[in-house]
């Protein structure tokens, strides 16, 4: 019986909205804001969340970063607070010691500025460059299509030598051999010993500069002038039996014995595992997310009073159809059943043309920004429920409006 009222709910639904498309149209306007408003977000909030796991997986989940200060607005260098402005800079000679410890696979010291490329005439926009080591693809991964990696003189020597990526080489070069050719980086000329191909959005926020060389760190640090307050970080990574907290511990306890420091001293440089990253990128489109949920809510609420409002001038509309049916022995229940039905075939109609239109702003943006995703399931589902909901909660007055006609009233209504 319940299975007869919703197929027949959802057929009298579908003939009004047939008879009525411009205002059931209106109607749902609201729902598809709001319906569409999340999923674009979700899908959007997803594919950054995406790429940012598959980042920290190539750089290894155990791999954790030594910084002088960690702030999630980075360090405004012309105003740095006293109590940072004690702490020593990054060194060197900090990696170097924590790479002896028998616990650690790998550390070195990086940094990365952002300059222009130039050849022959071509240049690029402002793109990423990376002074690091010989060792730096067991952090970024991908691997040599051409020439070598960095000897240990030029490293030592911060000889202006670089290993540039395979798009930088494809724009600048063409079909050309760029070994052993002199680029200029920022204005500096450095040779090319190397082409790399980088796998996709290593270390890259969507929008920001990709990242188009390498370099070796102490001609980075010669050639460019380096933010020491944001810009140097010590990448470390502890041996495959070595878990990330006793590595770090050990990390700890040699930068506190370099920077002589005493028991009870606080220390004066930070450690960021690849947990911390995901969950501050978490705490961050946390709020982006919710702000756009509320905004979402206000367009579901107003699709909603929409709802009323437009089921109200059906119920009043059809007042001699509903006193005929009384008549005919149809229930207070059956017409209730029947006006929520409606209600909520208008936001269910309204929430999937809202999933439709979100999912493809979703993607549209992630094509403009370069990154891939899987569909948000889980908010496409909440939407859905939601949509539904939204046309029972706001159906209710008018159903019930509807189900207490009384039914010679309402056949004597004109």
């Amino acid at each position: 019986m319940k299975l007869h009222a919703l197929r027949e709910g959802w057929r009298i639904a579908l003939d009004q909205l047939r008879a009525n498309k411009l205002r059931s149209a209106l109607t749902v306007l609201g729902v598809v804001i709001g319906i569409a408003t999340v999923m674009s977000m979700a899908s959007i909030v997803a594919g950054f969340r995406e790429q940012i796991v598959n980042t920290l997986e190539v750089v290894g989940p155990t791999t954790f970063r030594v910084l002088r200060y960690f702030s999630t607005t980075g360090v405004n260098p012309d105003a740095v607070p006293r109590e940072i402005r004690v702490r020593p800079k990054l060194q060197a000679q900090d990696a170097e010691a924590i790479a002896r410890l028998p616990e650690i696979h790998y550390a070195a010291i990086w940094t990365q500025v952002f300059q222009r490329f130039e050849y022959g005439g071509n240049h690029t926009r402002i793109l990423g460059v990376f002074g690091a080591d010989d060792r730096f693809m067991e952090i970024l991964g991908g691997g040599l299509m051409a020439g070598r990696s960095f000897t240990s003189a030029e490293l030592r020597g911060g000889e202006p030598v670089a290993i540039v990526e395979q798009r930088t080489i494809d724009r600048l070069f063409g079909t050309v051999s760029p070994l052993g050719r002199v680029a200029r980086i920022g204005g500096h000329p450095f040779r090319i010993v190397g082409v790399w191909q980088r796998p996709t959005n290593i270390f890259e926020v969507p929008g920001a500069p990709e990242i188009a060389a390498v370099v070796p760190f102490e001609a980075a640090r010669r050639n460019f002038i380096i933010d020491e307050w944001n810009g140097l970080i010590i990448l470390v990574k502890p041996k495959p039996e070595v878990g990330v907290s006793r590595a770090m511990d050990a990390a700890t306890v040699t930068l506190r014995r370099l920077r002589g420091l005493r028991v009870g001293d606080a220390n004066t440089f930070d450690l960021l595992t690849s947990d911390q990253v995901l969950s501050i990128f978490d705490s961050l489109t946390f709020a982006f997310f919710f702000v756009m949920l509320v905004l979402s809510s206000i367009a579901l609420m107003v699709g909603g009073i929409g709802v009323m409002a437009i089921m109200t001038v059906s119920v009043t509309s059809r007042t001699r159809e509903i006193g005929l049916r009384k008549a005919l022995g149809a229930t207070r229940q059956a017409i209730l059943w029947q006006f929520l039905v409606e209600a909520a075939t208008l936001t269910l109609l309204g929430g999937i043309i809202g999933i439709v239109l979100g999912l493809g702003a979703g993607e549209l943006l992630k094509r403009l920004l370069a990154f891939n995703t899987t569909v948000p399931v889980v908010p496409a589902m909440i939407a859905t429920v939601a949509s539904i909901a939204v046309g029972l909660v706001f159906g209710i007055a008018p159903a019930a409006r509807a189900a207490k006609l009384d039914p010679v009233e309402a056949l004597r209504y004109e």
